[in-house]
């Protein structure tokens, strides 16, 4: 069950404006990925649902955070049918994001309170989700379906839609800036964040300082 509301889930989302993105097998790996984050200010994170035993990983990581660090949100990416996000949300998940669009998905989420943030690359499928109840939709893959041009399109004729682009986004204030000048509400950032190389080399505090530092690169372009 789900420890934070939806609201609370959406408002810290867009209050941060960034969700580190990762998988790990590992689950002692897992637990400092997160707890980097947690001390670079993202608060709000997804692991997502990319590897065999996946679940058993996430429901183990809801486990232990809700008991050493109750402030850290987590959810699972990559869910593609209701099924699997029933089984993530019966062990914390408190939102829910994916790579498309699934009604039963959002209609899942949307009985037992839980924010979902579907993948869209077209103004129809954006409308479809908002019209599912979903209040910031993924775009997927942002660089693919058009970069931070397609999301400044889409906010010309629906200026009340909240974006959050996924893939695409780099750990480069150049980037975050064009994202967010282009009406973003949050990115989602995975491995150009966590990258590989500070997780081969156990540098869990290079994860910690490039949360930091891209937490205040969108502050910065926020104003």
């Amino acid at each position: 069950m789900a420890r934070f509301t939806r609201l609370d889930v959406l408002n810290t989302m867009l209050d941060l404006g960034l969700i580190p993105v990762f998988y790990h097998k590992d689950i002692e790996v897992a637990k400092k990925i997160v707890a980097a984050c947690a001390a670079g200010g993202a608060r709000v994170i997804e692991f997502t649902n990319r590897g065999d035993f996946a679940y058993h990983v996430f429901t183990e990581l809801s486990r232990h955070f809700a008991q050493t660090d109750p402030q850290v949100i987590l959810g699972v990416g990559s869910i593609v049918d209701a099924p699997t996000a029933a089984m993530y949300i019966a062990s914390g998940a408190n939102f829910v994001v994916g790579p498309l669009l699934n009604a039963e998905v959002a209609r899942l989420c949307n009985r037992r309170k839980i924010a979902y943030s579907p993948g869209c690359g077209s103004a129809s499928e954006i409308a479809e989700a908002e019209e599912l109840g979903v209040e910031i939709v993924k775009v997927f893959p942002g660089s693919s379906v058009g970069g931070p041009g397609f999301v400044k399109a889409i906010l010309g004729p629906c200026p009340w839609t909240r974006i959050m682009p996924t893939g695409g986004v780099e750990a480069t204030k150049e980037s975050i800036n064009a994202w967010f000048k282009a009406g973003v509400a949050c990115v989602g950032m995975g491995s150009n964040l966590i990258t590989k190389e500070a997780v081969a080399a156990g540098d869990f505090e290079a994860i910690s300082r490039n949360v930091a530092q891209a937490l205040a690169w969108i502050k910065e372009v926020r104003g």
